[in-house]
Order: structure tokens, then C-alpha cells, then sequence
């Protein structure tokens, strides 16, 4: 049961991590102890169907919890006190290095390792350069062009999503869908509440292709990523450091300006002791 809770909590903070823009699901889930995991049983889902689920079904409560009753809050945090919800989350990737860390002590490092560092670390730094761009609204209007479009953007975000250092929402910024898709799952939460039939078949137009769109990305790059962490392991986590320690570096740069005082300094470096804490805690379970 401790177990099962744990992976809850582990899977709300991944959740998370995937609609805030900047901030990388596959980076928390390296953070919480549980990438390597993940994409072994995603990849040999058949095979490993007891142990997936024990991993799996917790992890998307938690998720779809986050999602729910959380992603109000912390868009309100971003408003109100950007710095600190940035350090937040800064805290939280921070704390996950150790985790990685441990995958390449000790063994050498050569020149593939270091340009698998270098070309990620630049590439993270660059596709937060990009900006966002959410004043392009993707047109969801009921048609089937409209239905393979919303099944490929879902694949692409979900793809991006289990990247370390690469985040999901800022993909879905860039390509227009974000803002359609987080106002689809917030219509749906309120149409639930009524039983506002048409509304939720309305949002479940969308959001089913989407959906389908991410089981099948996430099953596609998962097994590209399986492959590589077995045929070139050490590269392959070298890249994923390279990915990890430049995201701070994005997120902060895709904070924009922010009031700097004192007491903000402080909060922030509280914050940021937190999101560690919470990263050491429940990637060390």
C-alpha cells in the first residue's frame, strides 16, 4: 500500500511537469526514481503485464489527479509567484541528478559521451530560445482531417513528454494546440459536474484522437528509447545528463522578468530546498 501511494505522488508530480510549459515530464520521472522502469515495462507491456500495471495504474491516478485538482492551483502559482514556483521545480530536477549520476560513476568517459552531453544540453537550451507561442489555436472543429491532426499532435506531445529535457507543453505551445487542449479538459471537469451531456461529448471529440495520439507516441519513443539505453547505454545517459542539467537553465529562461527582492530571494531558495527534498524523498522510495 506504501508503495502504491508513493507512486501516486511520484505520478501527480509527473503530471505536473507535462502541462506546465518548460518543464519536462521525462525529467521528473528520472527525477522520481522510475525512468529506466518505465520504459522497460512500456516496451514489453505483453510480457511484463503484472508488473506494468502495479507501476502504471498509480502512476496515472496520480497524473490524472494532478491534472484534475492541481493544474488550477499551480497555473495560479506561476501568476502569483512565478520565481518561487520556477524554483519549485528547479528543486525537483536538482534533486533527481544523484539518481542519474549513479548510472555512469565510475566508468569512463569519452568523446561520444561528452558530444551526447554537449548536443542535448544545446539542444534543450535552444528549444527554450524558441519561446512560446500561445497565440496560435489549433482549429478542433470536428472533421477528419482535423481528427488525424489531433492524433498526430498527440503523438508528437507525448513523444516530446517522455524525453528528458525536452518539455511536452511547450511542443504543444509551439505547434498551436496547448491552449486548445487544456481549455478541452477544463470544460470537460466542469461539464462533469452537471452531467452536461453535450459538453462532454464535445470535449471527448477531442480529446479521445489526442489521447489514442499519446498511448501510441509514447509506446513508439519508448521503444526507440529502450533500444538505445540498451545498445548505447553510457552515451545515452550522458545525452539524458546533458538533457537534465540544461533544464533549469530553460525554465529559467522561459520565466521571462520577475520582481527580485529579498523576500522573494528568500522564498525562492526555500521553494527551491523544497522541490529538492520532495525529488530526494520520493526518488530514493
Amino acid at each position: 500500500m506504501k508503495e502504491f501511494i508513493i507512486n501516486i505522488l511520484k505520478g501527480m508530480v509527473v503530471g505536473l511537469a507535462n502541462i506546465i510549459p518548460g518543464v519536462s515530464g521525462g525529467t521528473m520521472m528520472v527525477s522520481m526514481g522510475i525512468y529506466d522502469r518505465l520504459i522497460m515495462l512500456l516496451t514489453h507491456f505483453i510480457k511484463k503485464f503484472k508488473e506494468a500495471m502495479k507501476l502504471l495504474i498509480p502512476l496515472v491516478i496520480g497524473m490524472l489527479l494532478a491534472i484534475a485538482l492541481l493544474s488550477k492551483v499551480i497555473t495560479k502559482m506561476f501568476e502569483a509567484i512565478p520565481l518561487q514556483t520556477t524554483l519549485l521545480f528547479v528543486g525537483m530536477i536538482i534533486g533527481g541528478l544523484p539518481v542519474i549520476f549513479k548510472k555512469v560513476k565510475g566508468k569512463k568517459v569519452g568523446i561520444a559521451q561528452i558530444i551526447g552531453f554537449a548536443v542535448f544540453f544545446v539542444l534543450v537550451i535552444g528549444l527554450s530560445l524558441v519561446g512560446e507561442d500561445d497565440s496560435r489555436t489549433a482549429d478542433v472543429t470536428l472533421n477528419l482531417v482535423n481528427i488525424v491532426k489531433l492524433f498526430l499532435a498527440g503523438a508528437l506531445a507525448a513523444g516530446t513528454m517522455v524525453i528528458p529535457g525536452v518539455s511536452g507543453s511547450m511542443v504543444m505551445m509551439i505547434i498551436g494546440y496547448y491552449t486548445v487542449i487544456i481549455g478541452t479538459i477544463s470544460g470537460l471537469i466542469d461539464a462533469l459536474h452537471p452531467f452536461d451531456w453535450a459538453g462532454i461529448l464535445s470535449a471527448c471529440g477531442v480529446l479521445v484522437p489526442f489521447g489514442i495520439g499519446v498511448l501510441v507516441g509514447v509506446v513508439v519513443i519508448a521503444k526507440l528509447i529502450e533500444y538505445v539505453l540498451r545498445k548505447y547505454s553510457l552515451t545515452a545517459y550522458w545525452s539524458i545528463i546533458g538533457l537534465i542539467v540544461a533544464s533549469p537553465f530553460a525554465i529559467l529562461i522561459m520565466m521571462g522578468s520577475v520582481t527580485i527582492n529579498v523576500v522573494n530571494i528568500l522564498t525562492g531558495v526555500v521553494m527551491l530546498a523544497v522541490g529538492f527534498f520532495i525529488a530526494m524523498k520520493l526518488g530514493g522510495e
